[in-house]
C-alpha cells in the first residue's frame, strides 16, 4: 500500500475520532464541521488512489517492500475499523438529538397549519 494512501487513512481516523469527542460533548456543530473535514479527505484518498502510479520503478520498489505491504495493509483494516466503532458511537449518541430535532419540526409543522 502506498504511504501516502496510509496518511489519508489516518487521516481520516484522526476526524473520526475528533468527531465521536465532539459528540460525547454535545457539540452538535464542530461534528457537522468535522464531517465536512472527512468527507473532503475521503474524496482526497479516493482521487489519490486512482492516480496511475509511476510505472516500472514503482512496481520494482513495491516488490522490495512487500512485507511492509502486508503489514500496511493490517494497520489500514486496523484503523477502519476503528473509524467504524467511531462511526457507530457518534450514530448512537446522534439518534435522541436527531429525534429531539424531529420532534421540534413536527411541533413547528403543527403550529403553521
Amino acid at each position: 500500500m502506498d504511504p501516502q494512501l496510509l496518511n489519508y487513512y489516518e487521516a481520516i481516523e484522526r476526524a473520526s475520532a475528533d468527531m465521536l469527542n465532539a459528540a460525547r460533548a454535545g457539540n452538535w456543530d464542530e461534528v457537522v464541521k468535522l464531517e465536512g473535514a472527512c468527507v473532503l479527505l475521503i474524496s482526497q484518498l479516493k482521487h489519490a488512489a486512482q492516480e496511475p502510479k509511476a510505472a516500472a520503478a514503482d512496481l520494482e520498489a513495491e516488490r522490495a517492500v512487500d512485507a511492509s505491504a502486508h503489514e500496511a495493509s493490517k494497520t489500514k483494516a486496523r484503523i477502519m475499523q476503528r473509524i467504524l466503532v467511531n462511526d457507530a458511537e457518534i450514530r448512537q449518541l446522534a439518534e435522541p438529538w436527531l429525534q429531539n430535532l424531529d420532534d421540534a419540526l413536527e411541533g413547528r409543522r403543527r403550529t403553521l397549519h
